[in-house]
């Protein structure tokens, strides 16, 4: 009869084994809260959705750009208050027609909130919004004072 070593480890790494299934679905949770969500089954509770946001600063404007895929413009309402940006609506879940069922879902649907302190070089009362494509861009006006401006230097 041979010896042969025991590795303990061995087993728990191997395809089959409950630290290599343990370690899979850790994996998979982190994949789904990096993605901006998690599946929505009973075992990990309703869907966390966060639309993704771009801000881009221009010489006279900040521009505020949202992805809301699936989103009706009248779900979105976008509110200002002391200088905080809120940007808050809703994904209606697509209801199920009779006759058909569904073998996977993986679109996220839901409330969802975003807010962003602006600076207090914003225009207040000439930011604009629009809707298009499933883009939100919300236009945020700078005050003169805060636009750069050449000053010119003179030699004595």
């Amino acid at each position: 009869m041979a010896i042969t070593r025991w590795t303990p480890m061995r087993d728990l790494m191997s395809p089959s084994g409950d630290f290599a299934a343990m370690q899979r679905e850790i994996n998979r949770m982190f994949e789904n809260f990096l993605q901006g969500g998690t599946t929505d089954d009973s075992t990990y509770g309703p869907t966390i959705w966060t639309p993704a946001v771009d801000i881009l600063e221009r010489e006279d404007e900040y521009l505020v750009k949202v992805e809301l895929p699936g989103v009706n413009k009248d779900d979105v309402k976008i509110t200002l208050e002391s200088n905080i940006l809120t940007i808050r609506g809703e994904k209606q879940q697509e209801q199920e027609e009779k006759g058909q069922s569904y073998h996977r879902l993986e679109r996220t649907h839901g409330s969802f909130q975003r807010s962003f302190t602006l600076p207090t070089t914003v225009r207040n009362d000439k930011i604009d919004a629009s809707f298009r494509d499933g883009v939100l861009s919300v236009v945020l006006p700078k005050s003169e004072e805060s636009k750069p401006r050449a000053i010119e230097v003179k030699v004595k």
